[in-house]
């Protein structure tokens, strides 16, 4: 078999952590239980302050795919979401095996720090408003048993430095 029929294996938790650093971004993660829904993860508040994320990995009917993070709490719309993140038609949510694909990580582990792992910039990277009002936002890292603390504006910076623009729109 040759190289280029290996998937790449995605980066870990580590990996992202000397790529925030290599940025000078600075990050903290404490570590917990794994964490499989937003409920679960809500046990943790009092410990780790700021803005806390809920991801979701939809499709359209062209097989575009989108990773879309709000609040923890936030309501979004599925019925006409597709018409503020420049889905064409109606979206769904997408495949376990092509979050793995894309994204280097399971249900549940979901993330915005995922794109590190799209180099083929398959998934378009979308941010709720909301959210971004926070000064700290709080992600897992590629993993769901910690939660990484980082700025605002430090993680567009990553975002960006993946060659993933955040497309920033009011979704809840």
């Amino acid at each position: 078999m040759s190289a280029e029929t290996i998937a790449a294996q995605p980066k870990t938790a580590e990996e992202l952590f000397e790529s925030l650093d290599a940025m000078g971004i600075a990050h903290s993660t404490k570590y917990h239980p794994a964490v499989f829904t937003v409920s679960e993860s809500q046990s943790l508040r009092d410990e780790i302050p700021g803005g806390h994320t809920k991801n979701l990995f939809l499709k359209d009917k062209k097989d575009n795919f989108f990773l879309v993070t709000v609040e923890e709490d936030a309501e979004v719309n599925l019925k006409a979401i597709h018409t503020l993140i420049g889905a064409k038609g109606r979206v769904s949510f997408g495949k376990p095996d092509r979050l793995m694909e894309f994204l280097g990580v399971i249900p549940g582990a979901v993330t915005a720090f995922g794109v590190i792992n799209d180099s083929q910039n398959r998934v378009q990277m979308v941010l709720d408003e909301a959210l971004m009002k926070h000064d700290t936002i709080n992600a897992h890292p590629l993993r769901n048993d910690a939660t990484t603390s980082i700025g605002r504006d430090d993680l567009i910076r990553f975002l960006e430095s993946t060659g993933h623009k955040p497309l920033i729109v009011a979704l809840s």
